[in-house]
């Protein structure tokens, strides 16, 4: 059974979507099953992996508001054992449509019940909120990676964040955890990013991942090909910081492959 992991933060601009193409990408290089759902209404996890939103006809918002099976829309990216959920701009719409169903917070959960034996791991990309599609996402989800942006207000909002998912663990998903904080946009030159990096790991201690996404030129140019960076430009140190990144997380749920080749 696969682990399904959200990625999260209602704060825009942390790097969710980047951190939610990428890991899942490079986990997929290291020969994992990978499923990502887009379930942002801006669909950049869809248009970041190759996908014209324009032409995507069926989305997670069928799915979650049509009872839609999932299996009928799943889309093959150009990254082997990569596949991709995408979303669309109705998706804006689902939260109103799900007011009166029974379960309103469980939809997504039982979406991903249907598929969830077929992946390694199913990662969540959800939108800078906390209304109902976010709380879909983490009531659906095994744990949830927090991105923390090494920049100016970054633990802002964070305990709104965190009460949510208390509340959540409480009401809804017992089993919840938070899997870790990743801290991105990190640049060593800059005093902020390394009060910032010094500030989280005071605050958060060992729930922080050692791994750490530095800014990255090549980063920020993959999404517009269509690419993650791992195929974009593999020797980057964006591609080698997720590729680090996907490692750790497989050390820490214990499910390292021993066969597989080293890529950095």
């Amino acid at each position: 059974m696969g682990k399904v992991i959200a990625i999260a933060n209602q704060k825009g601009g942390v790097g969710k979507t980047t951190t939610a193409i990428n890991l899942a990408a490079s986990l997929a290089v290291l020969e994992y099953k990978i499923l990502l759902i887009d379930a942002d209404p801006q669909a950049n996890a869809t248009s970041g992996v190759g996908f014209d939103v324009r032409n995507v006809k069926t989305s997670i918002y069928e799915c979650v508001v049509d009872d839609i099976d999932p299996k009928n829309i799943i889309l093959n990216t150009s990254t082997p054992g990569f596949d991709l959920i995408p979303s669309h701009i109705d998706l804006v719409g689902a939260e109103i449509e799900m007011l009166n169903m029974p379960n309103r917070e469980k939809v997504l959960k039982h979406v991903i019940e249907k598929i969830r034996n077929d992946y390694d791991f199913i990662f969540i990309d959800c939108s800078p909120s906390l209304g109902l599609i976010t709380v879909n996402a983490l009531t659906a989800s095994d744990s949830v990676i927090i991105p923390v942006q090494c920049e100016y207000f970054a633990l802002e909002g964070l305990g709104k964040l965190l009460n949510t998912i208390k509340i959540i663990q409480s009401r809804l998903n017992p089993e919840l955890q938070i899997e870790g904080f990743l801290l991105t946009m990190f640049d060593s030159r800059l005093n902020l990013s390394n009060q910032v990096h010094d500030e989280v790991r005071k605050h958060f201690q060992e729930m922080v991942f050692e791994s750490i996404i530095t800014r990255n030129i090549r980063l920020s140019e993959a999404p517009s090909y269509g690419l993650p960076v791992v195929s974009y430009d593999i020797g980057s140190k964006g591609a080698k910081n997720y590729l680090n990144l996907a490692r750790e997380l497989l050390q820490k749920n214990k499910m390292t492959k021993m066969n597989h080749k080293e890529i950095v």
